[in-house]
C-alpha cells in the first residue's frame, strides 16, 4: 500500500507541474521564455517531487541561501545608516523583485524567471555596497564586479545549479552587457528604475536632497511624487514594449532616466555626506585583504589568494566586517571567538 501511495502521489505531483508549463504555452506571449524551452541546467533535477517549474525552483533556491539571508545587513547607499527605514541590499532586491514582476504580469511574460533574476542579482554584492565594490576591484589582479561574483556565488560557492537563463540574467543585469532573455531584459530594467526611485526617498529623508532639488524638467516629466515617478517609469517600460519582441523604454523616457540618474551622481552618490565613511569603510576592506592574504601564504599558491580572499570579504554583511577589523586590528581586553577558522579550516584540507 505504501509502495501505490507513492506511485499516486508522483502521478499528481507530476500533474501540477505539467499544468503549470501548459499555462504558460497558453498564457504567456510568444517572445516569454517557457520552461520547457530552458536550456536546463549543468545538472539534472535533485529532487524527486515536481510541483514547480524549473524557474520556480530557480526562485526558491535562491531564496532559501545564505547568501540572500546576508543581503540584509549589506549596503545600498549609506554605510552603517542611522535609520532603519533607508534602503539595505536586501530591501533593494525586493523592490527590483516586484518591480520586474509588475512589468512582467502586464506583458505577459515568465513572472517566475523574473522573480528569480532578480532575487539573485545581487548575491555577489561586498560589504559597504559600491565602496565596497570599487576597493576589491582596485585590491584584484583582474578586477571585481559584482554580477560576475553574483555568478560565482550561484555556480561555485553556494553550487545551486540553476537554469542556464537565470544565471545569464543575473551577469546581464548591470548595463553594458545584453540580456538573452526579455525577462532579464525587464531586471535591467526594474534595477535602475528601482534604484534611482529608492535612492532618491532615502536621500530626502537623509536631508541630502529635497523634492525641490530634482532637476525641473525631470520632475515635469516624472513628477516629483515618489509613488507618480515610479509609476511613471514602469508604465513607460510597459506600453513601449507591449506586443514586442524585446522589452525598452521610450527615447523620452529613456532620456529623462538617465539625466535623473546623472543628477544622482553629481548629488548623491559622490556628495560628500553620503560618502563621508568611504575612507574608513576603504580602510577596512583593504586592511582584510591584506590579512587574510598573509594568512593563507602557507597554504595556496599566490594567484590562487586574491580569489579566495574576495569570496570570503565579499561575502561579509557590513556589521561582520567591521567586527572582524575590530577584532584584529584594535585592542580589546576580551576578543571575540570568530569563525575565521572555517578559511582556514578549507585551506589546511589542501596540504
Amino acid at each position: 500500500m505504501c509502495f501505490m501511495y507513492n506511485s499516486v502521489m508522483t502521478t499528481e505531483t507530476e500533474t501540477i507541474k505539467d499544468r503549470l508549463e501548459q499555462k504558460e504555452y497558453e498564457l504567456l506571449s510568444p517572445y516569454a521564455t517557457k520552461c520547457r524551452e530552458s536550456r536546463g541546467r549543468k545538472r539534472e533535477r535533485e529532487d524527486q517531487f515536481s510541483i514547480r517549474t524549473e524557474f520556480q525552483r530557480d526562485r526558491d533556491k535562491i531564496l532559501h541561501s545564505k547568501s540572500f539571508r546576508r543581503l540584509k545587513h549589506k549596503t545600498q547607499v549609506f554605510l552603517s545608516p542611522f535609520n532603519d527605514h533607508f534602503r539595505t541590499r536586501l530591501t533593494h532586491t525586493l523592490e527590483v523583485s516586484q518591480i520586474g514582476r509588475t512589468m512582467a504580469r502586464a506583458l505577459n511574460l515568465n513572472e517566475d524567471l523574473v522573480e528569480a533574476i532578480a532575487l539573485g542579482h545581487d548575491l555577489g554584492h561586498t560589504a559597504f555596497g559600491h565602496c565596497g565594490e570599487a576597493t576589491l576591484d582596485e585590491l584584484l589582479p583582474n578586477g571585481f564586479h559584482h554580477n560576475l561574483q553574483s555568478v560565482r556565488v550561484v555556480e561555485v560557492l553556494e553550487d545551486m545549479n540553476l537554469c542556464r537563463e537565470t544565471v545569464e540574467g543575473i551577469l546581464t543585469h548591470t548595463w553594458g552587457y545584453k540580456p538573452k532573455t526579455p525577462e532579464a531584459q525587464i531586471v535591467q530594467y526594474a534595477d535602475k528604475i528601482a534604484y534611482i526611485n529608492h535612492d532618491i526617498e532615502d536621500s530626502i529623508r537623509a536631508g541630502i536632497i529635497s523634492e525641490d532639488d530634482l532637476p525641473k524638467d525631470c520632475a515635469k516629466y516624472f513628477s516629483s511624487n515618489q509613488s507618480a515617478r515610479l509609476g511613471k517609469m514602469i508604465t513607460d517600460v510597459i506600453t513601449s514594449s507591449m506586443e514586442q519582441p524585446k522589452v525598452t523604454m521610450s527615447e523620452e523616457g529613456w532620456f529623462y532616466v538617465t539625466k535623473l540618474r546623472t543628477w544622482m551622481f553629481d548629488n548623491v552618490y559622490l556628495d560628500p555626506i553620503a560618502k563621508a565613511e568611504e575612507v574608513k569603510a576603504k580602510n577596512i576592506i583593504k586592511s582584510l585583504f591584506e590579512y587574510y592574504s598573509e594568512m593563507l601564504k602557507a597554504y595556496y599558491n599566490p594567484e590562487e589568494i586574491p580569489l579566495i580572499v574576495a569570496d570570503h570579504i565579499s561575502g561579509m554583511t557590513d556589521q561582520y566586517a567591521i567586527r572582524r577589523y575590530k577584532d584584529l586590528f584594535i585592542p580589546m581586553p576580551l576578543a571575540e571567538i570568530t569563525s575565521d577558522d572555517a578559511l582556514l579550516k578549507k585551506a589546511r584540507e589542501r596540504q
